[in-house]
C-alpha cells in the first residue's frame, strides 16, 4: 500500500495543518507497523540477553574460559557502534521495507550457526555479527514509527516501541531458559531464529514508512514543513540536536549497569540470594514497561491539548531522567529493604521511560531523509556511556575495600552524570526554536 506525503503539496519551511496528517486510515496502519516495530524491538533484545541466559551451557559444550567466554560477549560491541552509523544512515534512502528485512536477515544468518556445533571462532563471528546488525536497530525502528504519526502524536507509538526493549528480557528470559533446560542451547538459538523469519516475513507485506515523515515541530495544530536535506553542519549545530545527543549518552549509562553490573550488586552488594536476585532483577524492566508506556501517553496528551513539544517531550524527559538520577543516588544512602527496592527500579527504568521522548525529539527538526543518519549517530554517541559505565563500576568495586561501598561510589557518580544530562535537555533542547531555523533554509538562495 502506497501512501503519498501530503506534505509534497506545502511549501518548504511552511506549515501543514495536522489533520491532513491524522486520517483514521492511516492512523489505523500506523499503529500495526508500531506495533510491529515493538515487536521487533522485543526480538532484538532476546538475541541480546540469549548468550547470557545459555552461558553456562555454551562454556561447557564449547570448552570455554572465562576469559573466552566474556570476549565473545564484548564482541558484540565490537562493531555496534560501526553498524549504528554505516547501516543507520542508509535511513531515508533506502526503502524501510527492504532496510528492515535486511538487518533481521542479518540477525538470522548470524543466529543460525549457533543451532548446531560450532568452535570459539565461529561464536566470535557470530556475536560480531550480531552486533553491527543490531547497531542501528533502535534509530530505524524510531525513525519509521515517526513517519505514520504527526508530531504531536509520535510520543506514544515512540515509547511503545522503546517498550519492545524492556519486554524482550521480561519475556525470553523464562521462555528461553525453560528451552535451554528443557532441551539445549541450540534450541533457543533455533526458537530466535525461527521467531526472526516470521517476523520478516510479514514485514515485507506489511511494513513500510507513513505519510508524516517531513512533519517538524510547529505551534498549536499545524506541523512545520522540513526541506528534504540540510546541510550536516546546519543539523549538527542545532541546540536540539546536541542536547539529544548528550541527554541519551548520560541517560545510557544507567541501561548499561541495569544488564551488566546490577545483578551482581544486589547479590555481592546487597547479599541477596541467587533466587531473590532472579526475582528482584524483573522489577526494573517490569517498571520500565508501565512507565514508558505512561511517558507517551502523558507526552501525547500534553501535546494535543496544545502544550509545545518542549514542554510536552524535551523538559517532561529531563524531568523524567533527573528523577532517575535522584533515585540512582538515593538508593545508596538506604538500608537494604522494600523502600531501596522500589528506588533502584526507579532509577533503572525512569531514563528508558525518558528514551522514545527523547528521539521523538530528533523527528522533530531533522529532515526524514536525514532523520536515519542522525538518529545512529546519536545511539553511536550514547552506546559509549555503554562502555564507559561497566568499566567505571568494575575499577571503584575493585578499589574498594568494602564491596558494597565500591558499588555504592560508582552509582552516585552515575546518579549525577544522569542529572548532567537532564540540565543539559532542560537548557538547550527547543524542538519549534530549531525546526523554524531548519524549515528556513533555502539551498538555492
Amino acid at each position: 500500500m502506497s501512501l503519498q506525503n501530503p506534505q509534497t503539496r506545502a511549501e518548504e519551511g511552511g506549515l501543514v495543518a495536522d489533520p491532513e496528517l491524522d486520517s483514521p486510515r492511516v492512523r489505523r496502519r500506523g499503529w500495526i507497523i508500531t506495533l510491529m516495530l515493538m515487536a521487533f524491538m522485543l526480538i532484538n533484545f532476546a538475541d541480546k540477553v540469549v548468550v547470557s541466559l545459555a552461558g553456562v551451557e555454551i562454556k561447557t559444550d564449547l570448552g570455554l574460559s572465562n576469559q573466552q567466554f566474556g570476549t565473545a560477549q564484548s564482541a558484540f560491541f565490537w562493531l555496534f557502534a560501526v553498524g549504528a552509523v554505516a547501516l543507520g544512515s542508509l535511513g531515508g534512502r533506502i526503502s524501510a521495507r527492504w532496510l528492515l528485512a535486511g538487518l533481521v536477515g542479518l540477525w538470522v544468518l548470524s543466529l543460525a550457526p549457533m543451532t548446531t556445533t560450532v568452535g570459539f571462532g565461529v561464536f566470535l563471528a557470530c556475536r560480531m555479527l550480531l552486533g553491527f546488525a543490531e547497531g542501528p536497530a533502535g534509530a530505524l525502528s524510531q525513525q519509521i514509527a515517526h513517519t505514520w504519526f504527526s508530531p504531536k502524536r509520535r510520543s506514544l507509538p515512540a515509547s511503545v516501541v522503546i517498550m519492545g526493549a524492556s519486554l524482550g528480557p521480561l519475556i525470553a528470559a523464562p521462555v528461553l531458559t525453560w528451552i535451554i533446560q528443557s532441551y539445549s542451547w541450540h534450541a533457543a538459538f533455533l526458537v530466535l531464529m525461527v521467531a526472526g523469519v516470521i517476523w520478516l516475513v510479514a514485514w515485507l507485506f506489511i511494513g513500510g514508512e507513513g505519510p508524516a515523515g517531513n512533519a517538524g515541530a510547529g505551534t498549536g495544530n499545524q506541523a512545520m514543513t522540513l526541506p528534504d536535506t540540510v546541510p550536516v553542519r546546519l543539523l549538527w549545530t542545532r541546540p536540539t540536536v546536541i542536547g539529544v545527543a548528550i541527554f541519551s549518552f548520560c541517560s545510557y549509562w544507567a541501561t548499561a549497569l541495569k544488564v551488566s553490573w546490577l545483578p551482581l550488586y544486589l547479590r555481592e552488594g546487597l547479599h541477596y540470594s541467587a533466587n531473590a536476585t532472579g526475582l528482584l532483577i524483573t522489577l526494573p524492566f517490569a517498571a520500565a514497561v508501565i512507565l514508558t508506556f505512561l511517558a507517551g501517553l502523558i507526552s501525547t496528551r500534553l501535546s494535543l491539548a496544545g502544550r509545545s513539544s518542549r514542554t510536552a517531550r524535551a523538559l517532561f524527559a529531563a524531568g523524567l531522567l533527573a528523577a532517575g538520577g535522584v533515585c540512582m543516588i538515593g538508593f545508596t544512602a538506604l538500608p537494604v529493604g522494600p523502600t531501596q527496592m522500589v528506588l533502584i527500579a526507579l532509577a533503572f527504568s525512569l531514563n528508558t521511560a525518558a528514551w522514545g521522548l527523547a528521539f521523538s525529539l530528533l523527528s522533530d527538526v531533522v529532515p526524514a531523509k536525514q532523520r536515519g543518519s542522525v538518529m545512529s549517530i546519536t545511539v553511536a554517541i550514547y552506546s559509549l556511556g555503554g562502555v564507559a559505565a561497566p568499566l567505571l563500576i568494575g575499577s571503584l568495586v575493585s578499589g574498594a575495600a568494602d564491596t558494597a561501598a565500591g558499588y555504592g561510589r560508582g552509582f552516585v557518580i552515575v546518579g549525577v552524570i544522569m542529572l548532567v544530562g537532564a540540565l543539559t535537555a532542560a537548557v538547550l533542547v527547543n524542538p519549534e526554536r530549531d525546526a523554524t531555523t531548519i524549515a528556513a533554509h533555502h539551498p538555492n538562495k
